[in-house]
């Protein structure tokens, strides 16, 4: 009696076939798995640089706000100021006429309305809102710098710029913010000379 025939998927031709496929499988799965990872980590990378700069943006556009609202209080005073003189010229006008009830309700007016000088409170509050400002642009300048590093960092790395190159990711460094400040050229605002 013959042995039993050995089905085709038994037999060791097709065992070998088998075993190809499958490490052939697993190594293409490994080379998809570390394509995904590598790209994962770029768009993590980059978007994080996008991030640092929107907040750089963000604070710099504060800053011109505040800066408006500087100059609105600065103009408030001023023309708070003014009035005063005004009222206290006329106090005094009148005074010098006789009328010295009028002068003293007037200067009792103005007396009274200074101490609700609000533009005053509003120059100091967006005095120190501009120092906060000041601060967290700093700060978020150092940030962006640092995640430019990492980044530049990143897709410059071996292996990292071989599969990113593989996936047709931009490898050109991002440039670090450069704040240079020349002090030969800063100016005393409050010189009269």
């Amino acid at each position: 009696m013959a042995p039993p025939k050995t089905p085709w998927y038994a037999t060791s031709k097709a065992i070998s076939i088998f075993i190809g496929l499958g490490v052939a499988f697993v190594l293409l799965w490994i080379i998809i798995g570390s394509l995904a990872g590598y790209n994962n980590t770029y768009v993590n990378k980059s978007e994080t640089v996008a991030t640092a700069k929107s907040n750089i943006s963000k604070e710099e556009q504060r800053r011109v706000d505040l800066f408006n609202n500087l100059v609105d209080a600065v103009q408030s005073a001023k023309t708070f100021e003014q009035e005063t003189q005004t009222q206290i010229a006329t106090a005094r006008s009148q005074a010098n006429k006789g009328n010295v009830e009028q002068a003293a309700l007037t200067l009792q007016a103005v007396t009274e309305a200074y101490p609700e000088i609000k533009s005053t409170e509003l120059y100091k509050q967006t005095m120190l809102e501009f120092s906060a400002t000041e601060n967290r642009l700093a700060q978020y300048r150092e940030q962006y710098n640092s995640t430019v590093q990492d980044y530049n960092q990143y897709v410059q790395g071996f292996p990292n710029s071989l599969f990113l190159t593989i996936l047709g990711k931009d490898l050109t460094r991002k440039p670090l913010l450069d704040y240079n400040v020349n002090n030969a050229e800063a100016r005393d605002l409050f010189d009269k000379e």
